[in-house]
């Protein structure tokens, strides 16, 4: 496995980070009291090619590959963590539209998309479908020459201010789980039909997670994405390449920690030497160190078996539960470094534990990512 990429690959990532270092971590802490995305620096990052970067040219990317564009999201996240989610969202989005979607439907929506220019979100959870994601309840009922939706998505990242949404609903019979599934692009702005409102939450208020209610919702048949009733199996595979992205997002907070703790640790002296002396302080963190490199290493091994058209769904599941996890312990770790200062929001690492703490829930908790193994590893040794 080969892991490196070409200069040009190269100087795009180091523009990101420049730009994140720059323009997006300034602003960290103001995007979380203002619990939404900042717009402009949205349409910043587009212009500089920051999302769906591995996406065909020809659909609003760049047509570089999967790892590139984990590189720059980790960039992007190291700086605002809750800003990773728009790209995240961008490449599995922009997958699904780009595979499944009527290209004189979709292609205005890639590429203003990939431009900063508008909020996708991904609606799948209803109050009574998280985990067991096959159990859709909200119906779409074919009327005229289009659908109409009927019911609640709930548990949504950007759900007050997504522009649009790949929105997954019971096409088949009540009890057809995943056989009778569809998807579709149902756009979100000025529609009276639609109610949104955001959750209360305890970190990542600048992702906006909420409800979406669709009543009557009309939405042309053109926007159908895929075949009636195959939404299910086909589109959710797109979810393995998200998976390893969240890994690399998570990841990048804990690589941020860890080096402000080590500098930190190396200045701060206590009776008479600096902390980095300390076997009881630098032992934590020598061990998150461990632990980063080797979730790193498999989140690139996923991104590196996707670009080769390998399986990667079981190392996707190991990215996605693990990941978050090592992140939080690391983040942990640096704040009980910087003692009492750490606890308060003197320091960035408690918000850091609040953000990082939904990601090891949504998009699949760990028991669910564990069962993916699981039984991946089971059918493989029979």
């Amino acid at each position: 496995m080969d892991f490196s990429i070409t200069p040009e690959q190269e100087h795009l990532v180091q523009a990101a980070r420049t730009y994140a270092a720059e323009r997006i971590a300034p602003f960290y802490q103001q995007r979380q009291a203002e619990e939404r995305f900042d717009r402009a620096t949205l349409l910043e990052m587009g212009k500089l090619g920051f999302f769906g970067v591995e996406l065909p040219e020809a659909a609003g990317g760049l047509g570089l590959d999967a790892l590139t564009a984990g590189l720059v999201l980790e960039a992007i996240s190291a700086a605002d963590y809750n800003l990773g989610y728009h790209p995240v969202t961008v490449s599995l989005v922009g997958q699904i539209l780009h595979r499944y979607g009527a290209p004189e439907v979709v292609e205005p929506y890639l590429h203003r998309m990939t431009a900063g220019e508008l909020i996708p979100n991904i609606a799948l959870t209803e109050p009574g479908a998280g985990s067991d994601a096959a159990n859709l309840q909200l119906r779409a009922r074919r009327s005229g020459d289009g659908w109409v939706l009927s019911g609640e998505k709930t548990s949504i990242s950007m759900a007050t201010q997504a522009d649009f949404t790949v929105l997954f609903a019971r096409t088949g019979a009540p009890d057809s789980r995943a056989h009778g599934v569809s998807a579709f692009l149902v756009p979100l702005t000025d529609d009276p039909t639609i109610t949104r409102s955001a959750f209360n939450d305890h970190g990542s208020r600048s992702a906006g997670r909420g409800t979406m209610h669709f009543d009557d919702t009309l939405v042309p048949a053109d926007h159908l994405l895929g075949e009636e009733n195959r939404a299910f199996a086909g589109v959710m595979t797109g979810f393995d390449y998200s998976r390893a992205l969240i890994g690399l997002q998570s990841l990048a907070v804990a690589r941020v920690s860890l080096d402000e703790t080590w500098a930190y640790a190396n200045q701060r002296e206590t009776f008479g030497a600096p902390l980095s002396e300390r076997q009881g302080v630098t032992f934590p963190l020598a061990e998150a160190e461990t632990y980063y490199e080797a979730a790193r290493t498999l989140c690139h091994k996923t991104l590196w078996l996707k670009d080769n058209g390998l399986p990667h769904t079981t190392e996707a599941a190991m990215c996605k539960w693990w990941a978050p996890k090592v992140s939080y312990d690391a983040v942990m770790a640096c704040l009980l470094t910087h003692g009492h200062g750490g606890y308060s929001d003197e320091f960035p690492f408690e918000q850091r534990l609040r953000d990082l703490l939904g990601l090891q829930i949504g998009d699949g908790t760990a028991q669910i990512m564990k069962m993916v193994i699981a039984r991946r590893k089971g059918k493989d040794a029979r």
